[in-house]
């Protein structure tokens, strides 16, 4: 399996250590997380999403795979905790050294 970009794998070890800080650190400040539709925008609303569905439900991420296509890195992934849990594919693209935009199916 290929070697994560830092700012991923931040957000990936920051969500299994349950730490906000550095899970919000991960994302530029005008990021955008869309979750199965439903979409977040900026670093407030990924702090709302995370607490409620992310590290506030005790989430554990297990990546299982990474493709890259052009600016697109998907990581393939299984979740557990108590919200979702199950298999899923994270979509991220970068600019400089952060997440623009995380899109989860």
């Amino acid at each position: 399996m290929s070697t994560l970009e830092p700012a991923i794998d931040t957000m990936i070890q920051a969500t299994n250590r349950r730490d906000n800080k550095a899970f919000l650190s991960a994302f530029a400040e005008d990021a955008v997380l869309t979750d199965f539709g439903r979409t977040f925008r900026g670093k407030a609303e990924i702090a709302r999403w995370n607490d409620a569905e992310n590290i506030g439900v005790q989430s554990i991420i297990r990546v299982t795979g990474v493709s890259r296509s052009g600016k697109k890195i998907k990581v393939a992934i299984v979740v557990s905790g108590n919200g979702y849990n199950g298999s899923g594919t994270f979509t991220f693209e970068l600019v400089g050294s952060v997440i623009q935009s995380l899109l989860i199916a």
